[in-house]
């Protein structure tokens, strides 16, 4: 029985008053909302936690701070007492969610899958508190499902229902196909809620038809109470337009080196500052409703309000002494425009000596400054590079190098060149 909030101490009401409150922050939607209340208020008024779940998708393991919105929620409510199940996604990553996507995606193989998961319980743990955090594979429960299982779940959906989504509609009209598994793959999501009787289910925007759907079929099988959806906003990148991805190379991410992560917060557009610090911080309300006004009425410096961010990211990843340094590094590279005092030496293979040298892009690749030679050539046309000072135009010129040469992309990548002979 859900409590009415007639059964409630005022001190309780009061409590559930105040997380209801915290857990509004910054949210995009809340479905419904009453659900969400009503249950915060049971929670109080028995002492019960609740049950908080996240799906991660096992095929992107490297998590940067676009990621870390939900991860930040889920934090606010084991701070609140209450309990966060992570379901890595092992069985339902074999399909593939087709949010967003014009065509059908691949298949992951168990092995693929396994080793994805394996990275993300020490990313996530910077974050979540592990005491507080339950891991599960939806392999455990799904995987045992024999096919009169499958069709009972099949039966509680229609085909029209499944079209609501945009992108099986956008293919539908399209002509393109649709495969008959990928309506499994929100079908299996919503079982999650199901099986594990998740109180509450995350997720950004782009996600809600999947998490909707957990919603509706604990309705199905006749749940007292189906779960609320809070549904957090997707955060831009540091282009200040799309979504933060890796692939479009507008991210923080949180494993980067702390200098790294230092410069790229600096880079984030001012009109967005407040919104990273809403979303990707654990700073109070107050602290929070403090800086928007100082920003306003200009007591408070963009850049000061970003250096303090940028410190704050570090810190929570890195450890105040990283966060210490990271700053004084960016004082001294950006500030004043100096070459830090201290600068890693890179071993560079012997090419550089033999056949006229090696070209830049290869040095760029050689020295981790560039994933590939397109990335290296695009540096270079973009003047990004400098060999002790001196900026660089083509990125096929054929480089000899000495001991002790700077090689420099942007202002946050230097490198002492030592050379292996």
């Amino acid at each position: 029985m859900i409590a009415d909030k007639q059964q409630l101490t005022e001190e309780q009401k009061h409590e559930a008053e105040r997380q209801l409150a915290i857990l509004r922050r910054g949210a995009a939607d809340i479905v419904p909302e009453a659900t969400l209340a009503a249950k915060l208020a049971q929670s109080v008024l028995t002492g019960k936690p609740l049950k908080v779940k996240l799906g991660l998708d096992p095929s992107a393991p490297d998590i940067h701070i676009g990621h870390t919105v939900v991860l930040h929620k889920l934090r606010q409510f084991q701070e609140l007492g209450h309990e966060v199940q992570l379901i890595i996604g092992d069985f339902t990553g074999r399909i593939g969610d087709p949010t967003g996507k014009s065509e059908t995606r691949k298949q992951l193989s168990e092995e693929d899958v396994r080793r994805n998961a394996a990275t993300y319980e020490a990313q996530l743990f910077k974050i979540l508190d592990p005491a507080k955090t339950k891991f599960y594979f939806n392999s455990e429960w799904l995987s045992k499902l024999n096919f009169e299982d499958v069709l009972q779940l099949a039966s509680k959906l229609t085909v029209a229902r499944m079209l609501e989504r945009d992108d099986f509609a956008k293919r539908y009209t399209s002509n393109l196909p649709i495969h008959i598994h990928e309506f499994f793959y929100p079908l299996m999501q919503g079982y999650d809620s199901v099986v594990l009787e998740s109180d509450i289910e995350l997720g950004g925007t782009d996600q809600t038809f999947n998490i909707l759907m957990g919603r509706t079929l604990q309705g199905a099988y006749d749940f007292e109470s189906s779960q609320a959806a809070i549904l957090m906003p997707l955060l831009e990148g540091l282009d200040g337009t799309n979504k933060m991805s890796k692939s479009l190379g507008n991210y923080i991410g949180i494993d980067e080196s702390p200098n790294e992560m230092f410069g790229k917060t600096m880079s984030i557009p001012d009109r967005l500052m407040v919104k990273y610090y809403e979303l990707t911080t654990d700073i109070s309300n107050e602290e929070l409703q403090q800086l928007k006004r100082g920003l306003e009425d200009e007591t408070v410096h963009p850049r000061d309000a970003k250096i303090a961010l940028a410190k704050q990211y570090v810190r929570m990843y890195h450890g105040e002494e990283a966060a210490e340094q990271a700053e004084q590094h960016f004082i001294t590279v950006f500030q004043k425009r100096a070459l830090p005092d201290e600068i890693a030496d890179f071993e560079v293979g012997g090419g550089l000596l033999e056949d006229g040298g090696m070209t830049v892009s290869k040095l760029l690749v050689q020295l981790g400054f560039a994933a590939s030679s397109s990335e290296a050539r695009r540096h270079v046309t973009q003047g990004a590079v400098k060999v002790n000072d001196r900026k660089l135009d083509d990125p096929n010129e054929r480089l000899q190098l000495a001991d002790g040469d700077i090689v420099q992309v942007g202002k946050r990548k230097i490198a002492r060149i030592k050379l292996a002979l």
